[in-house]
């Protein structure tokens, strides 16, 4: 295909899905408030605390009619989306600063633990994978698939949990916690030390499901017909490997990018606030234990577009990638 055909094919497939996007964000949004309208959580009582008792009623009820809580769940939708389409997600109760700032503030160092683990978790599973596959039925593959196994069935936060005891207060290798120590400026050094562990549980706790993938992609792309020509011609294993079975393997793999990323974002849920990594997922957690509902609906709607984005790229780079696929759907 020629490069400004294939241009306006992955222009008209990223179209295709943002027309998907809009329509999803707008039900997951509207959903979100029809949640905080059923819910007993009042906005304005939460605003007071304990001093509503001695409030003046006036005031309340001034307070309640400029904020329009008691107005129908779609007016008070159609103005909460007026506002969001600029930017403006109202105010954080628990945090007392505007939701649009909550979030600048922290989605810098959630985009690094993310991008830093992913990168991780896909070269440890790319090796751990392809190790596997290329020594069937050894002890290295069945230590590699027993082990990946085991963790995925272990809960990320059990192994951030692992993580601190073992090399932050046994060894004392990394600090528990935070950006920086408690009497450091923050610079790369710093940056680093602190970010090995929660990046580390991260990437391991999503590198076993690359890594059997691989395995079993490898494993049938081993027993097709132009593999075993290769071999029959006495090409070295490793060039069959590496060179030929392994690059036609990977197309399915680039379909569970999209689909691991909201794993990865839950887990970065837990292992921000294990570490307090002062990021988009604790704050999260945050709002959820405060019930603060702006700044709770605004990162589920940050998630959601963070998860269609993923499976977007997913769907370009394999469309890239083998052409027979196409661009359609």
């Amino acid at each position: 295909m020629e490069p400004r055909a294939l241009v306006a094919e992955v222009t008209r497939l990223v179209l295709r899905r943002l027309a998907f996007a809009v329509p999803v964000l707008l039900v997951v949004s509207f959903g979100l408030f029809l949640l905080a309208k059923a819910s007993p959580f009042d906005p304005v009582e939460r605003y007071f605390g304990v001093r509503i008792i001695g409030a003046d009623p006036e005031r309340v009820a001034q307070i309640r009619e400029n904020w329009g809580v008691d107005r129908p769940v779609v007016e008070q939708y159609t103005a909460w989306l007026g506002h969001a389409v600029t930017g403006d997600f109202g105010d954080s109760l628990s945090l007392q600063q505007p939701v649009s700032q909550v979030i600048g503030d922290r989605l810098g160092w959630s985009t690094l633990l993310l991008a830093v683990s992913f990168t991780l978790a896909l070269l440890l599973g790319l090796a751990l994978g392809t190790l596997a596959a290329w020594r069937q039925g050894g002890w290295l593959d069945r230590a590699i698939t027993s082990g990946a196994y085991v963790l995925e069935a272990a809960p990320v936060f059990w192994l951030g949990l692992g993580a601190l005891f073992v090399f932050a207060q046994q060894l004392q290798w990394l600090p528990g916690g935070g950006l920086t120590d408690a009497d450091q400026a923050l610079d790369l050094d710093q940056l680093v030390r602190h970010l090995v562990l929660p990046a580390g549980v991260l990437a391991i706790s999503q590198a076993p499901w690359f890594a059997l993938f691989v395995r079993q992609n490898l494993l049938e792309a081993l027993t097709q017909d132009y593999v075993i020509g290769a071999r029959a011609r006495g090409l070295p294993d490793r060039t069959v490997v590496l060179g030929h079975a392994l690059r036609t393997s990977l197309l399915p793999f680039l379909t569970l990018l999209g689909a691991r990323l909201p794993e990865l974002i839950s887990g970065a849920l837990l292992v921000e606030t294990v570490f307090s990594w002062p990021g988009i997922a604790k704050a999260t957690v945050d709002a959820a234990l405060n019930v603060d509902f702006a700044l709770l609906g605004a990162l589920t709607l940050l998630a959601t577009a963070a998860v269609l984005l993923g499976n977007l790229v997913a769907d370009v780079l394999y469309a890239l990638a083998d052409p027979r696929v196409g661009f359609d759907g």
